[in-house]
């Protein structure tokens, strides 16, 4: 028996059977429209091969990395660099048909994968960044260093592309308060403390990986923390566009997509993880809250009660005498 604070979403393919009826599968070629906001249930690389050129806006990628992994059942073993290379090849071909001239890619990957990653991308696209972000989960290591940190290779089709940078600005504390004339210098005085709204970095230290009491949080055993992908697809589309995700998992990419005002289309093999994402898609109609990100800002880490008594002082203010 679960805890009543654990919110994991684990329901079984028996048990969501009608969140996988909502999926679709394709055989022949389709219009775009025939499968937009929807989890398409099938092989990636077969399935993309009936899907229309240039459709997508933004393509989010998060791939099997070259580790041995269990996939509730499907598993994808450890290879080569070279062999690895070679799938990364596979598909980033075929990813490629379907982006816009205008669009961006963003590839999550391991340090281990992020060479062979790179190394394609540059054949195929324009690579702009390497973001690293901080994926604080784990026990440790003996006999080496923990691995805390994981990659997003930033790449786009051209030099014409999508970049909200007023849309993903970071809230941090003000630590040691500069004035001019007796007034805050880029910065924000409050009751709750000083504030200053950052450009965002190439690093993120700010991620919280989903765990038990989030709403978010699946059994999935890789799963992608909302809040960052709600900075890719802030920073790189706009309200009505079309996000892709063709290793869909337990749906992130489509759910943040979605509670951000996105149109999104997902590809998952797996049946179970169909079911959670379907799941997570329909909770988004109730509550489309990202756990780190409120009043158009990205907040730092454990800011959770901090927020709350902002947005409390805000509806206080707004309140008519």
């Amino acid at each position: 028996m679960k805890s009543a604070k654990n919110r994991t979403i684990d329901i079984s393919v028996e048990e969501g059977k009608e969140y996988l009826k909502r999926c679709i599968s394709l055989s022949e070629k389709i219009e775009i429209d025939t499968v937009t906001d929807k989890t398409i249930c099938g092989d990636t690389f077969e399935t993309m091969k009936f899907l229309p050129e240039k459709f997508a806006d933004l393509v989010i990628v998060d791939p099997p990395y070259n580790l041995d992994k269990n996939f509730h059942g499907n598993k994808f073993k450890k290879t080569s660099d070279d062999f690895y290379a070679e799938y990364t090849e596979r598909w980033v071909k075929a990813v490629k048909a379907c982006m816009k001239d205008t669009a961006t890619i963003y590839v999550c990957c391991d340090w281990q994968s992020s060479s062979a990653i790179y190394d394609v991308l540059c054949r195929y696209f324009k690579v702009q960044n390497r973001i690293t972000w901080q994926r604080e989960k784990g026990r440790g290591a003996l006999t080496n260093w923990k691995n805390g940190m994981e990659d997003i290779w930033f790449a786009t089709n051209s030099d014409e592309y999508t970049f909200n940078v007023e849309d993903v600005k970071m809230r941090r504390r003000v630590v040691a308060p500069y004035k001019v004339d007796g007034k805050p210098k880029d910065w924000e005085e409050t009751t709750e403390g000083n504030f200053r709204n950052t450009y965002p970095s190439n690093f993120w230290d700010d991620i919280s990986i989903p765990y038990w009491s989030m709403p978010e949080n699946t059994a999935h055993p890789t799963q992608k923390p909302e809040k960052l992908l709600a900075k890719l697809i802030l920073a790189s589309s706009n309200k009505g566009e079309l996000v892709f995700d063709p290793f869909a998992g337990s749906g992130s990419t489509a759910v943040t997509a979605k509670k951000l005002g996105r149109r999104y289309i997902g590809i998952e093999q797996n049946e179970q993880y169909c079911v959670w994402a379907e799941k997570r898609l329909e909770m988004a109609d109730e509550d489309n809250s990202i756990q780190g990100y409120a009043d158009g800002v990205f907040w730092e880490r454990n800011t959770a009660s901090l927020q709350k008594s902002l947005r409390k002082n805000v509806i206080k203010e707004k309140r008519p005498e």
